[in-house]
């Protein structure tokens, strides 16, 4: 075989080991760690993925993944962060940490969470609901506290190429080097591999009915929505503000959670969506 073709498969190689990887392994929910990196900043779409989020932690299949949640991982994109920890409270209870004002704490709190699933050969799933600065973050410290990790162990879910841009040039190469980094397709449209979680003609008003096991969340999602989109520079969301659904950062959780049948917003709440009477709280 000549070097030419010795390198072209090689490369061949390559790529259909990581699309078998991608494709084939799966979230474990005895072993596996679910991190949930909120950028909260400028976008209050975050804001309704929580409250959405919040139906699958409270699902049967769902209810005891191990999970955390973090607060202000966000990149170097201007505008103002949107404060929600009422919102962390009611659906993450002290399951979260806040990287907005406590960033040395919550990625010292982060990294333990990280190591004790590593050590017990588990792996890393980290959504990139913002962008991957923290994650770069969070593997730095990893690496000087000497816990030593390979690729395969830490899996980074992107969707939008709008997070990718906002993120630093390095944070970003760093991300998709250090890790396997799987680059979805966006969760703001329909009609590609991802569901279509944005849609300014559903409603989000309904679902602070209180018999529906997630009406606090989506009253508070609803209250923060209304007082900071689009206020004091922040983007606005227009889809929101009309009073529709945007929670467009929630398609890496399906993915990794391998959640199907929830190709539009419709689906998801025909899925999740119970009342009380029919629901086992977490």
């Amino acid at each position: 075989m000549t070097k030419k073709l010795l390198t072209f498969a090689l490369v061949l190689t390559t790529l259909f080991s990581f699309n078998s990887y991608s494709a084939d392994t799966k979230f474990n929910k005895d072993k596996d760690l679910l991190l949930l990196n909120f950028d909260l900043k400028t976008d209050v779409d975050d804001v309704h993925t929580i409250a959405a989020l919040d139906l699958i932690l409270q699902s049967d299949e769902f209810s005891s993944i191990n999970y955390y949640a973090i607060s202000g991982t966000y990149g170097i994109q201007a505008g103002l962060y949107v404060p929600a920890d009422k919102l962390f409270n009611i659906v993450f209870n002290e399951n979260w940490t806040d990287a907005h004002q406590y960033r040395q704490t919550s990625i010292n709190r982060t990294i333990k969470k990280i190591n004790k699933t590593l050590s017990e050969n588990g792996r890393v799933w980290i959504t990139e609901a913002g962008q991957s600065d923290f994650t770069q973050e969070l593997l730095e410290a990893l690496t000087g506290f000497g816990v030593k990790y390979t690729k395969d162990q830490i899996i980074v879910v992107q969707h939008a190429t709008w997070n990718e841009n906002e993120t630093s040039v390095d944070a970003l190469a760093f991300a998709k080097k250090q890790t396997t980094y799987i680059k979805i397709e966006d969760g703001n449209k329909e009609e590609n591999s991802s569901p279509g979680f944005n849609n300014k003609d559903y409603s989000v008003k309904q679902l602070e009915n209180p018999q529906l096991i997630s009406s606090k969340a989506w009253i508070e999602a609803n209250k923060v929505s209304k007082k900071y989109n689009g206020v004091n520079g922040r983007y606005n969301n227009k889809n929101i503000a009309d009073g529709g659904a945007d929670f467009s950062d929630l398609v890496e959780v399906t993915y990794i959670l391998d959640i199907t049948n929830v190709d539009t917003v419709s689906d998801f709440f025909a899925k999740f969506n119970k009342t009380n009477a029919l629901s086992k709280k977490h």
